[in-house]
Parts: structure tokens; sequence; C-alpha cells
């Protein structure tokens, strides 16, 4: 049976809705969205990205954030919640709840979300000015896609799998390997 369609709503409108609500919503072109749970095997993943993000960076003025921080895509009318992003700006985190561009996005795809995390959310994410690189983490398989804008700002897509190492050299330090990715998790 179709459904009616909603009326758009003003993005301050929604941000002033989602800020009141128990569940969080992402906002696409005057649309809102619930977000669902994920697995206990997307959550490790996703704290497994944000520790070693968040070791590597500590003391920088990058920032890495997790699951309740909104990231406003303003050329493509959209505020998501990305799994783990990195922010950078100043080392010292203050009391916003939206930020307004990111240097690393991290999504772990889940399979109600795999497909816009692929299409709607690789294209709204690569109009950020600031973005270095964008993955996408199966939670099914040993398998990031990373997604990498280079010095010249031309976009690259290479996928790693198990046993692969990323290199990370702009994030400081070593690679990272897909077996501390995965750790923890029943994914071989």
């Amino acid at each position: 049976m179709a459904q009616p369609l909603r009326a758009p709503i003003h993005l301050f409108n929604y941000l002033a809705m989602d800020d009141a609500s128990s569940v969080r919503h992402e906002y696409v072109s005057g649309q809102f969205y619930a977000m669902t749970g994920g697995t206990m095997r997307h959550n490790r993943i996703t704290g497994n990205v944000f520790r070693l993000l968040a070791e590597r960076l500590d003391g920088t003025p990058r920032q890495v954030f997790v699951n309740d921080m909104k990231l406003h895509v303003q050329a493509a009318d959209s505020v998501y919640y990305p799994d783990v992003f990195v922010h950078c700006g100043s080392a010292i985190a203050s009391a916003a709840k939206v930020v307004h561009d990111a240097a690393l996005i991290v999504e772990v795809l889940s399979e109600s979300t795999a497909e816009i995390d692929r299409r709607e959310k690789l294209v709204a994410y690569q109009k950020l000015a600031g973005l270095r690189a964008y993955w996408i983490v199966s939670q099914d398989e040993q398998r990031i896609e990373v997604h990498e804008r280079d010095t010249s700002g031309r976009q690259q897509a290479v996928a790693y799998t198990q046993g692969d190492t990323m290199p990370a050299g702009w994030l400081g330090g070593d690679g990272i390997t897909l077996e501390r990715v995965y750790a923890g998790t029943d994914v071989a």
C-alpha cells in the first residue's frame, strides 16, 4: 500500500525535533529517517575503529567522534550520524551537537543501510571540503572499501581484505591492520 508523502521539514525544525527525541533521526533534503539499532558485531567493529583512531590522534587538533554526534553536510542538505568520524580543528571538545566537516568518515555496513552508505552517503560525504577518506566497513567479512581523495583532489577507491594493512600515514603512525578492526568479532 502506498504511503502518503511527508511534507518537508526545515533543517532547524529537524534539529530541535531530533534533540527532543529518544530516537536518533538522519535528515536528507527535508525528510528525516529514524535510525535503528545495530548488532553486537557492528558495535564492536565501530568501537575498535574508534579506539584505533583515538589512540593515534590523542593530543592532536583532530578529534574522533562515534555514533551520537551529528555531521551536517550542507552541500547535500543532509545531517547524518556516522558510525565514526574524525573532525579537524580543536583538541578540546565543546558542547556543540553538530559538526560541519570531517577528514575521515567510517560507516559500518548493516543489511538495512548498505545501499545508502554506498550510494547516497558516498556522494554526500564527498561534498565535504575537508574529507580525505570515507571507509565503508563490512560487518560480514573482513573488507573495507576506502574512498580516498588524493592531494590533487582526485577520488580513488581501494578495497582491503583479510590480512591486509590499510595505509594511514596521513592519520599518523603505521598502517591499520584489518585484524585489529575486526578483533573480538566472529568475522574471520
